[in-house]
């Protein structure tokens, strides 16, 4: 990931597997050059024009062997993905026919690029900033709609641009208390405590707060709330997954005992991405494979954040269902009483008699039966746990290191504020907390963040973005 900007690198830009398409991606001073040598216009021309796809062959330079039938692009910098000189190869998406022209274009003078290479050259050469560049990959990885509405609103600069209105802020008070340091006999006249306090507590400290409590809606829209269907065998768990999934993705038996791993999907409530993880019944098993399905599912739960309880309408409640109850206590829990369709309201209305102070949901998974009010509930548990509500028009969505950058630049704030409330007044200790709020800013958009960080943040890529 070091390696000199002034290679060329090329990579596969689309998945493996069989497809239609498939291209191949050279970035570089040398990537027209390669071009011309593996390239041949089915109608020649003196030179390839920018942005403009050409019809024709690739060949082996060595013997002329065409590999393919392609379309292929030259875009000329700076106005490219990386700001270098590019091109694109448009190959049939055979994945050995892919490998093959990517090995023609290493031995024309290309290397092999790492993962993320092609968006951490975009950054460091000005294109876009780290927030922006880490939107990339969220654009990639999106489970929900509102999580690819986030990406993309963070890719066109929405997060950079809050931290820029910030910067600024904190900028225009580091400025205040740099004069003051050099002009220190006109120091009180200068440093007007109260309106640097003002600023602080009504313009900075507020917007850093915004955007930390952003950052958990964030984190649930791109990563998805883990719900865990719990219960004892036999009581539906595996049917209340396919019914919600609306297709048949667990196997479903009278046999207790069925599930023995863990099933997870993805589905999506009000924009909201939930994983489903269907988990083996819980109880005392005898049967070795069961077991360890038992203490996976226990596993599961510990990790999930909201437990779905499924109960069985039909039947009294037994130890096993309190003693799950209680395992889940510490969690947003919802009781789910299947099976509803073979008991009669008052059975329901004794159940949650005896479950008082737990919200219990009548469904049928095998008809289908209270679905919709399933899913509300769940809904309302998650959104209600958000503390400020769910905001399906965020904006903004800063991930986890971002969180921890910004509540570094309160925390510098905090103490700002303290000292502007202290007397005699340190302007140059307060000048040190500003710049310290400023680089932990900077770091979020990359002006001041280390390569080890920057490796780190374009591993995560796939090679060829």
């Amino acid at each position: 990931m070091n390696e000199p900007l002034s290679s060329t690198i090329a990579a596969i830009a689309t998945p493996p597997g069989p497809g239609g398409i498939g291209v191949i991606r050279i970035s570089g001073p040398e990537a027209p050059a390669i071009l011309n040598r593996l390239f041949s216009p089915q109608h020649p021309v003196p030179k390839l024009q920018s942005h403009r796809l050409y019809l024709g062959r690739i060949r082996r330079p060595d013997s002329g062997q065409v590999l393919d039938e392609v379309l292929a692009v030259h875009m000329a910098a700076p106005h490219t993905y990386t700001r270098e000189e590019v091109v694109e190869i448009h190959c049939h998406g055979n994945f050995l026919l892919l490998q093959e022209v990517l090995v023609l274009a290493q031995e024309a003078g290309a290397r092999l690029a790492g993962p993320g290479e092609f968006t951490k050259r975009a950054f460091l050469n000005g294109r876009i900033d780290l927030s922006q560049a880490e939107a990339v990959l969220d654009l990639l990885t999106a489970r929900s709609p509102e999580g690819l509405g986030l990406a993309v609103r963070q890719l066109e600069g929405g997060l950079s641009a809050r931290i820029a209105q910030i910067s600024e802020a904190l900028l225009r008070l580091r400025a205040v208390l740099e004069v003051a340091i050099d002009f220190p006999e006109e120091e009180p006249e200068i440093l007007d405590p109260p309106r640097l306090l003002a600023t602080l507590t009504t313009e900075i400290i507020p917007a850093l707060k915004g955007l930390i409590s952003a950052a958990d809606h964030g984190k649930i829209a791109r990563d998805g709330i883990a719900a865990a269907i719990i219960g004892r065998p036999n009581v539906g768990k595996s049917s209340l997954l396919n019914a919600l999934l609306r297709e048949e993705r667990a196997i479903v038996t009278p046999l207790a005992g069925t599930t023995r791993d863990t099933i997870e999907e993805a589905i999506a409530i009000h924009g909201l991405a939930l994983r489903l993880i269907d988990t083996a019944g819980i109880r005392d098993a005898h049967d070795p494979v069961e077991d360890l399905g038992v203490q996976r599912a226990k596993q599961t739960l510990s990790r999930a954040e909201v437990a779905l309880l499924l109960v069985d309408a039909s039947a009294p409640l037994t130890a096993e269902d309190l003693a799950l109850l209680q395992m889940a206590a510490n969690k947003p829990l919802l009781v789910v009483a299947n099976k509803c369709d073979l008991c009669r309201p008052a059975e329901i209305e004794t159940l949650r008699a005896r479950l008082a102070g737990q919200r219990v949901i009548p469904i049928s998974a095998r008809k289908g039966e209270g679905l919709a009010e399933l899913e509300e509930a769940i809904f309302t548990l998650i959104a209600g746990g958000l503390g400020s509500g769910w905001d399906p028009g965020l904006t903004v969505a800063p991930n986890a290191r971002h969180r921890a950058a910004l509540t570094l630049a309160r925390e510098a704030c905090q103490r700002l504020k303290t000292g502007l409330q202290s007397l005699p007044l340190a302007p140059e200790l307060l000048a040190i907390e500003t710049q310290t709020a400023l680089d932990h800013l900077g770091d979020i958009v990359g002006h001041t963040t280390p390569d080890e960080m920057l490796d780190r943040i374009f591993g995560e890529f796939c090679i060829g973005k």
